[in-house]
């Protein structure tokens, strides 16, 4: 998860010129993602070494010319092999311009280029003079960029094209002779308006590309994240994008994309108004995506569990009692739990309800139990469907997503049970209804905690020091919001790869 300022901001917001949306603003809105001015400001530390990266990659053409001179003749010049030898920037700040741009200024970038000047003197009197030697330029340049987002085939295209570069120095030192002298001068004078324009013109076409390929990179980035072998979010723009002044926002549709399964929405209930501006990150998510990524994941038949074994044993004897053990006996018939599977999976697709109190869940679960009996063939001595409702609360705590059920309920649909043909013993049944409750539900969150950890730090996410984190849930949404501090690092990698 490689961003620096450019491409956090580049994904955050864009001009919607090159994009129609429909006359609701928020309607086909699933997730949103709003940046704050002190993440932006936090952002901009890395700054420095997109620019430094701008200069370095620079290409800078060879400048050539010529200029008569009254009694001396003709002097022509070529500068060859321009290169940045050093750079250093002293300050860089940011502004966001409501409904306008980024506003970078970069201030006392100290640069020296090196190369090569080779001229050629026909003076009068047929005196001809040519020569070569190494040249150095000291330049102390101010940089300008106003960061303008189009939205292009529904995602963000960068354009840092309004760049400026105000140079305050501009010295040529010729062999490494740093004191004056006439032939400085006299090509100081020649070739200071060239130079000028070939550094502002090479240097902020660079800045223009790198803005752009950090845009692109930072669309796949996300669309990554969103997206787990054949199930996947689309997170292309839903509407015009807010840049205050406080602030960035950018609206994604989120529609689940699985397979021929066909995702629509467009009542959402999204209004800014819903976020604040206190942390650094907020996210936004819509009730309708989770009840979508459910139902891809349900297709995908992802929503099974087996259990045997140990795993078995814990679940059928969270408690040392005779009833326990009378009902355990009664269903496995003696069978050890090695000799036994069991067998969860979910009938239908999941519905979720977001709610103030959490996350709400209900589900309709088969469960089958079946045994295999030392030189017998396998029996089912257990098949029973249960509409389970939990309210889950999440927290992100330690890098790690944490799921806390706070209660439940328990309705059985179907009950068919070996040891109890007739349905009439009521004990089982409260046993089993116990076991689901107790040990069941965490069971199966306990399996579901780790399995989303992993895949969002396969993405990244644990590469971020994120602060304070809070998983807030209202009714029909939730908000993820946040502060994080940025890994100086991984700016510098991503850019060392791409470049």
């Amino acid at each position: 998860m490689r961003l620096g300022t450019f491409g956090i901001l580049l994904m955050l917001i864009q001009e919607s010129a090159a994009c129609e949306f429909g006359p609701f603003p928020y309607s086909g809105t699933g997730i949103v993602c709003r940046m704050t001015k002190p993440a932006a400001l936090l952002l901009n530390q890395e700054t420095a070494q997109v620019i430094q990266t701008a200069f370095r990659n620079a290409k800078f053409p060879n400048i050539t010319g010529e200029r008569s001179m009254r009694l001396l003749g003709k002097v022509a010049y070529k500068l060859t092999d321009i290169q940045v030898d050093d750079l250093s920037i002293e300050q860089s700040e940011v502004e966001l311009k409501e409904n306008d741009a980024i506003h970078i200024a970069i201030k006392n970038v100290t640069a020296f280029f090196k190369g090569t000047l080779t001229y050629g003197y026909a003076g009068a009197w047929f005196l001809q003079l040519f020569h070569s030697v190494d040249f150095e330029i000291e330049a102390s340049i101010d940089l300008q960029i106003n960061i303008k987002l189009m939205c292009q085939k529904d995602q963000v295209a960068a354009d840092a094209s309004d760049c400026y570069l105000t140079f305050h120095k501009l010295t040529l030192h010729l062999q490494g002779d740093k004191e004056p002298g006439w032939l400085k001068q006299l090509f100081t004078d020649f070739i200071s308006f060239t130079l000028k324009f070939v550094l502002k013109n090479e240097v902020c076409n660079e800045i223009n590309f790198l803005a752009q390929v950090m845009a692109n990179f930072v669309h796949d980035l996300a669309a990554n994240f969103v997206q787990d072998e054949t199930i996947r979010l689309d997170i292309s723009l839903a509407s015009v994008p807010l840049i205050k002044a406080n602030y960035l926002e950018s609206h994604h549709k989120g529609l689940v994309m699985y397979k021929n399964y066909s995702d629509v929405f467009s009542d959402s209930v999204f209004s800014p108004s819903l976020l604040t501006e206190s942390r650094m990150i907020y996210f936004w998510l819509s009730e309708h995506i989770l009840n979508s990524l459910a139902s891809a994941a349900f297709l995908d038949k992802r929503l099974v569990l087996t259990l045997r074994g140990e795993k078995l044993q814990e679940l059928f004897e969270m408690e040392d009692t005779e009833t326990q053990r009378k009902a355990v006996q009664m269903i496995f018939q003696g069978t050890s739990y090695n000799d036994s599977v069991a067998k969860v999976w979910s009938l239908v697709h999941p519905q979720i309800s977001l709610q103030p109190e959490g996350t709400i869940v209900k589900s309709l679960v088969a469960v089958e139990l079946s045994i295999f009996p030392p030189g017998e063939e396998s029996l089912t001595v257990l098949y029973m469907e249960t509409e389970i409702t939990v309210t889950i609360q999440a927290a992100y705590e330690e890098k790690k997503l944490i799921l806390h059920p706070l209660n439940s309920r328990i309705e059985f649909k179907v009950f068919e049970c070996a040891a109890d043909p007739s349905g009439n013993d009521t004990s089982i049944r409260n046993f089993l209804q116990t076991v689901i409750s107790v040990v069941g539900i965490p069971e199966v969150i306990s399996r579901i905690e780790p399995a989303l950890t992993s895949l969002m730090n396969s993405k990244g996410l644990h590469l971020f020091d994120i602060k304070n984190p809070e998983i807030i849930t209202r009714k029909g949404y939730a908000i993820v919001q946040l502060d994080f501090s940025f890994p100086n690092h991984l700016l510098l990698d991503f850019l060392q790869k791409r470049l």
